[in-house]
């Protein structure tokens, strides 16, 4: 199964992803909890309700292009965490438009 996770933070600043394999969901949802809590990351709600998907779009926005750039062992890993999280095979995750889409 190919996997693609797409993270994009503007027109120039694109990151294709390709988990070998997603994370078991669970632990995936985990890693994401732990990952959206030591980046201080923040709701995307305004009522505070943190949907999974609210999780992959805040922690890409805490970690910031630069992690992404900079830390591969780290880009893999969320990558197949958000496979295996949202159970889905191709995930755009949209920063500037503040949108997860499959």
């Amino acid at each position: 199964m190919a996997l693609t996770i797409d993270v994009r933070f503007d027109a120039r600043t694109e990151f294709e992803l390709h988990p070998a394999e997603p994370q078991d969901p669970q632990a995936a949802r985990r890693w994401l909890e732990e990952q959206f809590v030591t980046l201080e990351a923040e709701p995307t709600r305004a009522s505070g309700k943190v949907l999974i998907a609210d999780k992959v779009l805040a922690v890409a926005i805490a970690a910031g292009a630069r992690r992404f750039r900079d830390d591969p062992d780290w880009a893999a890993r969320y990558a197949a965490a958000v496979a295996g999280a949202l159970g889905k095979t191709v995930v755009t995750v949209d920063t500037a438009s503040g949108t997860v889409s499959f």
